[in-house]
């Protein structure tokens, strides 16, 4: 039996350090049609709290026409709470830098109606993005 980590959040390692993953990443997220919202630095805003972290970085990515079929219907709002789509890279103490998001296949099928159209389109796309920098 898999633990809930492993079933609902994903761990890969990048094929490149840190700062050139959150380059790539970023190229890739643009290229394929999606929207970055914002890039977290949360090393730095610990820093600013007096507390040193590893680098770690999380990017809200948001694909309009996907998130559009979960925002007009009324009767699917309530998926709303699962946007923007969320990729975090860090660096760990072995100097490599890795990507974790969540995995929400098991929690779409649950769902059912245009949830479970939809989430998996956009995971498949998130990790058709994630390809350009893990192995």
């Amino acid at each position: 039996m898999s633990s809930p980590r492993k079933s609902f959040l994903l761990e890969s390692m990048s094929n490149y350090s840190f700062s050139k993953t959150i380059e790539l990443l970023s190229e890739t997220i643009l290229a394929k049609g999606w929207k970055i919202i914002i890039a977290h630095d949360m090393q730095e805003t610990l820093r600013k709290n007096g507390i040193n972290v590893l680098p770690v970085t999380v990017i809200e990515l948001c694909h309009p026409q996907l998130a559009s079929r979960l925002l007009k219907p009324d009767d699917q709002r309530f998926a709303s709470m699962l946007m923007p789509c969320r990729v975090s890279i860090y660096e760990k103490s072995d100097g490599k830098t890795y990507i974790s998001r969540m995995n929400p296949l098991e929690f779409a099928k649950q769902m059912g109606g245009v949830v479970a159209e939809v989430i998996p389109e956009t995971f498949q796309k998130t990790e058709e993005i994630l390809k350009s920098v893990i192995q």
